[in-house]
């Protein structure tokens, strides 16, 4: 097998996973089962405080995308902490969002631990950069906050080159890797087939729900059992899709989804958003950036 492409459920099919009942499909009626249905009385805070830490100079935008989509996504509040060089930038672009500024001008350095536990869940990675400082704050966030989180990105990078820091994850956080960064946390494999076993096995011992991303992007979760998506298209092989993930699953998880049901309905949602956006888009031309703008649609379309 060609160990670029990912492991799909006719593998899957193919081995006997889906006949062990161990892998498998998500599809519309699965994620409506997930969703909840608001109350007419709701407000903001019922619907959680969600905590983004991203952004560097230069990679700002990841920052925005993923804000954005978190926001899009349902959350009642959301700060973002990021370095002070893009507080205006934020501001202007997701003005919803609320602003924590680093200390520092060009990276994120270090957190107020006295407010880390009024946070519904924390989501840390889109655009971070791999600087010391960087590493800094995400050593003090899985210190300090017991609640799952959301790791993307150079987060994931920072924990491969840490990788004793994976024992202080909060159980069931959600880590969301491409093929690259997932090699780097678990190793070189030599097929797709061995690559969902190594993750399997590393969802196990670190008690997290690991995404591997892709075409038939993959939901593990620490019990071994395996969802695969099946919504999305290669219009969002783009960069900044995976922040716009990211915030999308940061949403949930703040609302008060599950862990395993924030990443299965986040991923279907996600590339549903990327599907109807092509009835205005072409492959070529999708963007990231419009993935949000789709959200409700898709949300619409699940509930029917």
């Amino acid at each position: 097998m060609n160990d670029s492409l990912p492991f799909s459920p006719e593998t899957a099919s193919r081995i006997g996973w889906l006949s062990d009942g161990f892998c498998h499909p998500v599809d519309k009626t699965l994620v409506s089962s997930i969703l909840r249905v608001r109350q007419k009385f709701a407000h903001k805070g019922d619907f959680g405080h969600a905590l983004l830490i991203a952004g560097s100079r230069g990679m700002l935008g990841a920052c925005q995308l993923a804000a954005k989509a978190c926001l899009r996504g349902g959350v009642g509040l959301l700060t973002v902490h990021l370095p002070a060089c893009g507080e205006l930038p934020m501001q202007t672009a997701v003005p919803e969002a609320m602003l924590s500024c680093d200390v520092l001008e060009d990276t994120v350095s270090s957190l107020d631990l006295s407010k880390l536990e009024k946070y519904s869940a924390v989501g840390i990675g889109p655009g971070l950069g791999r600087s010391d400082a960087a590493g800094r704050c995400l050593k003090q966030l899985l210190q300090f906050y017991r609640r799952p989180i959301v790791c993307d990105a150079d987060a994931l990078n920072i924990l491969s080159e840490n990788p004793t820091w994976l024992e202080f994850l909060p159980a069931g956080s959600i880590l969301t890797p491409h093929p690259g960064e997932l090699e780097r946390l678990v190793g070189r494999t030599g097929d797709a087939t061995e690559r969902l076993e190594r993750t399997r096995n590393f969802a196990a011992r670190h008690r997290c729900v690991c995404l591997i991303k892709g075409a038939y992007t993959a939901v593990v979760l620490p019990d071994g059992h395996v969802f695969f998506n099946t919504t999305g298209n290669p219009g969002m092989a783009t960069a900044g899709s995976g922040d716009v993930l990211c915030g999308l699953i940061l949403s949930l998880l703040a609302q008060g989804y599950a862990p395993e049901h924030a990443a299965i309905a986040g991923v279907f949602l996600h590339g549903l958003a990327g599907d109807l956006a092509l009835e205005f888009q072409s492959e070529e031309s999708l963007c990231s950036g419009d993935l949000p703008d789709y959200f409700g649609a898709a949300f619409k379309a699940v509930r029917g």
